[in-house]
């Protein structure tokens, strides 16, 4: 199985979603290498970035699942590394 490393960006502008934002993210943490996140309070918004190694239709699915939160907005960057799994 082919896996890809790519990049997910998170802007989380609703708290109420947290919970279940976490719970996503605990649910793929298999393809989770890293996670950055940083409250901006002056804007009361959180910015987290995730770096993650999984197959596309994973990721992909991970990010449309996150994105689909109420005030979340999710952008996924792929690289050209392919790896087998």
């Amino acid at each position: 199985m082919e896996t890809r490393v790519a990049v997910i960006s998170i802007i989380v502008e609703n708290n109420d979603t947290v919970e279940k934002l976490n719970a996503l993210l605990h649910d793929y943490g298999q393809i989770i290498i890293g996670r950055m996140g940083i409250p901006y309070r002056q804007r009361s918004i959180n910015i987290i970035s995730l770096a993650v190694d999984g197959p596309q239709d994973v990721i992909a699915a991970l990010s449309g699942k996150i994105g689909a939160l109420p005030g979340v907005s999710a952008k996924t960057a792929y690289s050209n590394v392919v790896g087998n799994a």
